[in-house]
């Protein structure tokens, strides 16, 4: 019985341990990060589009540099800026959200202007995705 007890009570501290690192472990700095790949928004839409399986393999919670025209731009509730790129398809495009975390130049952004933005791809629902993103 005190053996159980004993080996319980390592587990438990072991489990603490290893919680309280992944709970306190730094973000990665995507103003510093370098980007595993850098392709246009319509570029990064098609790969999903024709091929979702393989794009996810290349691109998926990977560092991914887009340039492309902003579609629209909006803030949400908590104040995470997000902003839509045009992707050749008229109901779909890359959906790219700041960083709140980091210092951002500017906050507004216009629809027709051209941009480059790196952020982290997580993946394609009806968008394809890519989240806390700054601009480069």
């Amino acid at each position: 019985m005190k053996k159980v007890l004993i080996t319980l009570l390592s587990l438990a501290a072991i489990g603490i341990g290893v919680g309280y690192l992944i709970y306190n472990k730094p973000f990665e700095d995507m103003n510093r990060a370098k980007a595993d790949a850098t392709l246009s928004a319509s570029e990064l839409f098609t790969a999903f589009e024709s091929d979702e399986a393989a794009a996810n393999e290349q691109y998926l919670d990977k560092v991914v540099q887009v340039s492309g025209t902003v579609r629209e731009a909006s803030t949400d509730a908590s104040g995470i800026i997000s902003i839509t790129l045009e992707s050749g398809n008229e109901l779909a495009g890359v959906i790219c959200q700041l960083d709140n975390l980091a210092e951002h130049p500017r906050k507004e952004f216009k629809p027709g202007e051209q941009i480059t933005i790196k952020g982290v791809c997580t993946g394609m629902l009806m968008d394809v995705v890519l989240v806390r993103c700054v601009l480069v």
